[in-house]
């Protein structure tokens, strides 16, 4: 296939075996782990775990990237459309709440077969950068559930620097307005899992709380009511050697954009202090990392 399902819209070519467009990847399905995961949102998680699917591969080069093996490097095991749909039985079978797709842009096609020969009888959620087209969002309506974007920079100086995408705001902005467009206001069900919606997740990155109050900003503008996740998880990883990237946020920086969302009243979520944490990336591409 000549790919065009992202912004970069490569049009490069992808065989079975390789792929010529900036994500590197082929079209045959590459995935690193499966497996129940108990570290999303509250209406994500649940007490029972999401079914998390982490494909192999990203549209971005986030510096910073936790989980630089499988997005940088594409780390991970080739799968069918029918190995995935056997998977995603066995995770509803152990209990899952939802199941999520995590970066799997570059799949959908796959993904949407997989789900002809399967379709899980709990919420799907599709677990993304935000980076992505409205074209291709498009094709997961009617399929998609629950989006879980990141909106993760609002200059083009930061995008460019951080993701090798200056155009990001302007494409996740997009994106995450059409997510909203197709799931409506947030529906929960009676044990608090949402069963139709969208929740924006926003990291904040230390020396950068201006552009997070201006992210937060947008949102309320923009798509009021719309929840947001709250993330102060950052740590250095993936050897990120930008400047001013290379530590924790403080508790100051945190206390700023926290106390900025609550001024705007904004629904949601505020994360911990304890998931600035490596403990809480899981383990990928071992035996054990697939159900």
């Amino acid at each position: 296939m000549n790919c065009t399902l992202c912004p970069r819209r490569c049009g490069a070519l992808r065989t079975a075996d390789a792929g010529q467009g900036f994500c590197q990847l082929p079209e045959t399905i590459l995935i690193a782990r499966i497996q129940p995961h108990l570290w999303e949102e509250p209406p994500i998680s649940g007490t029972r775990g999401t079914g998390a699917v982490f494909f192999s591969g990203c549209t971005l080069r986030c510096a910073y990237c936790q989980n630089g093996d499988i997005s940088h490097r594409n780390a991970g095991r080739p799968f069918t459309p029918q190995e995935l749909s056997d998977s995603l039985r066995r995770l509803v079978d152990a209990g899952m709440h939802t199941i999520s797709f995590i970066t799997a842009t570059p799949y959908i096609h796959q993904i949407l077969a997989a789900l002809e020969l399967y379709r899980p009888p709990v919420p799907l959620v599709w677990n993304t950068s935000g980076y992505e087209t409205v074209e291709t969002l498009r094709l997961l309506e009617g399929v998609i559930d629950v989006y879980l974007p990141d909106l993760k920079h609002r200059s083009e100086a930061m995008g460019r620097l951080c993701a090798k995408a200056p155009d990001y705001f302007e494409r996740a902005s997009s994106a995450i307005c059409e997510m909203v467009r197709q799931t409506g206001t947030p529906v929960y069900g009676a044990d608090g899992i949402m069963q139709r919606g969208t929740l924006i997740r926003h990291l904040i990155l230390p020396g950068l709380t201006s552009e997070s109050i201006q992210l937060l900003d947008w949102v309320a503008e923009t798509l009021p009511g719309t929840p947001v996740s709250l993330m102060r998880q950052y740590i250095p990883m993936n050897g990120v050697a930008i400047r001013g990237l290379d530590r924790p946020i403080t508790e100051r920086e945190y206390r700023r954009v926290r106390d900025h969302m609550l001024t705007l009243d904004l629904p949601g979520y505020l994360q911990e202090p304890e998931s600035a944490s490596t403990d809480f990336v899981p383990l990928f591409c071992r035996d054990e990392s697939y159900i």
